[in-house]
This record gives C-alpha cells, sequence and structure tokens, in this order.
C-alpha cells in the first residue's frame, strides 16, 4: 500500500492525531509529512512566534524553531474531536526554559483544517497567551 493510498484512506482526525504525535517525538519529518506546504497557522499575536504564517517550512522554522530554542517541549496529553466544520485538537503539556530551568504549564487548543490527508490551516488558542509570552521572553533573558 503506497502512501498516498493510505493519506486518501485515512480519517480528518486521525491526521491530527498523527501530526501530533510526531510533534510530541520531535519528528519534523513526521510534521511536515501532515502538514499541506501552503499550510496557514494562526498562532496568538502576544507570542514571539505570534500571528499569521504561511507555509510548513515557514511553521517548522518560526513557530517550532522559536519554541523549541528556549525551551523543552514534552506534551503530556493530547486529544482529538472531529466535527463538521473542522477536527479540534487539545495539548497540555510543560515547557522547561533551556536558560533558567523554569517550568510552564502549556495549555493548547487548535481547530485544524483537513483536506485530502494534509492540514490545511491551524488556528491556535492558548490558555494563558500572556503569561506564555512572558514565559518566553524570561527564557530569552536567561531570568525567572
Amino acid at each position: 500500500m503506497s502512501n498516498q493510498t493510505k493519506t486518501l484512506t485515512e480519517s480528518p482526525a486521525q491526521v491530527v492525531r498523527e501530526l501530533y504525535d510526531a510533534l510530541s517525538k520531535g519528528d519534523v519529518p513526521g510534521v511536515l509529512a501532515k502538514l499541506a506546504p501552503e499550510v496557514i497557522v494562526d498562532e496568538p499575536a502576544q507570542l514571539p512566534y505570534g500571528g499569521v504564517h504561511r507555509g510548513s517550512e515557514v511553521f517548522v522554522q518560526s513557530i517550532l524553531g522559536a519554541m523549541m530554542g528556549y525551551a523543552n517541549v514534552v506534551i503530556t496529553s493530547a486529544e482529538v474531536f472531529e466535527g463538521p466544520t473542522g477536527v479540534v485538537g487539545t495539548l497540555t503539556g510543560t515547557l522547561t526554559a533551556h536558560s533558567t530551568g523554569e517550568q510552564f504549564p502549556l495549555t493548547m487548543v487548535e481547530i485544524h483544517q483537513v483536506e485530502d490527508g494534509l492540514v490545511r490551516k491551524i488556528d491556535v488558542y492558548t490558555k494563558n497567551p500572556h503569561e506564555l509570552a512572558a514565559f518566553y521572553t524570561r527564557a530569552e533573558a536567561g531570568t525567572r
């Protein structure tokens, strides 16, 4: 069975589950395999990597690069729910700043648009974007 055939038969929820699995393992090629090349990711503006990002390579460099450049990311729970307007994913985990060891609880909700076996758009919502932004500012500065 080819990957193309497998991808076409995957439900949108399964595509997002596999994306989250790759993210939790730090598997960048696995992440890219689930994202459309022209994916649009909309992150909360308050974050250092906030705003609308276009393209899978931009996602890896601008978002994952920024997140993992300052902190280890551990995903402790990922749940996926499929509905008529898209796939909702919830992620919880812990960020640990490389510079200080400070830990920060991460809670996110994402709405995914999946077509033809690939994630085409992700709207990201964090529980506490201002506090998360402050965490990254401290991590970058090496202070608590």
